[in-house]
């Protein structure tokens, strides 16, 4: 079944919101956790997606990519955390960082266990062959938002991970290659390693993943060739 581009638009915009707002709230909220009350006062602890929304990277480049690639991936407005404030900043910056991730991978299983919940129920009304492919839409922009997220490359979740058990001159220099690290990306991607490196992982996740849905590997594979 190949999709129109409104059923695109609508199969990938209520994954790809959950996915990029969650993620943020998951920072502010273990944030706020350790300490750091800004994150509530900047109103990032709300589930409320407008208070997370940017114009490029949640509405212009996901609607883009759907439009010229068939699928979306995206940000929201990243969660400033005020370090000063946290109760230890060494130990708890890497939670907070991989609190986003995580809550990615949450949200991919439990996209899994909706198309379980579907496989079980063995129903077969239109809607629910929309309802089916937006699981699998949420099962792979989760998985992808995790897997890209923990790459070591500053100012992504990976490099914040690490930065705290590294030396402090090597820290302070591995972290002003911030504003550079998404020229990185772009390079990684078009030189054809971004996916080298992120593809064997990913597959590994939607492998379990698709093992949960209980739905056959060739439904994901039918999706995925209806983007194309």
């Amino acid at each position: 079944m190949n999709l129109t581009t409104i059923q695109l638009v609508s199969v990938w915009i209520l994954p790809v919101l959950f996915a990029i707002t969650i993620h943020e709230v998951a920072h502010a909220r273990v944030a706020y956790y350790f300490g750091d009350e800004s994150v509530k006062l900047a109103g990032r602890l709300s589930l409320n997606p407008f208070k997370h929304i940017e114009l490029l990277g949640t509405i212009l480049i996901p609607l883009i990519m759907v439009l010229v690639v068939g699928f979306a991936i995206g940000w929201a407005k990243p969660v400033m955390i005020d370090i000063r404030k946290l109760r230890n900043p060494d130990k708890n910056i890497p939670w907070i960082a991989l609190a986003g991730p995580m809550s990615n991978f949450v949200m991919a299983i439990m996209w899994a266990l909706v198309l379980r919940l579907i496989f079980e129920m063995d129903v077969r009304p239109e809607w629910v062959l929309f309802l089916v492919y937006m699981s699998i839409a949420g099962v792979l922009i989760n998985s992808i938002l995790m897997v890209f997220n923990l790459l070591p490359i500053p100012p992504l979740d990976g490099s914040k991970v690490i930065m705290p058990f590294l030396p402090k001159n090597f820290a302070r220099i591995y972290a002003s290659f911030s504003p550079y690290g998404f020229y990185l990306i772009i390079a990684l991607m078009l030189l054809g390693l971004l996916g080298i490196i992120l593809n064997p992982l990913i597959n590994n996740i939607l492998t379990l993943l698709i093992n949960l849905s209980g739905f056959p590997s060739s439904v994901f594979a039918g999706f995925i060739q209806s983007l194309n």
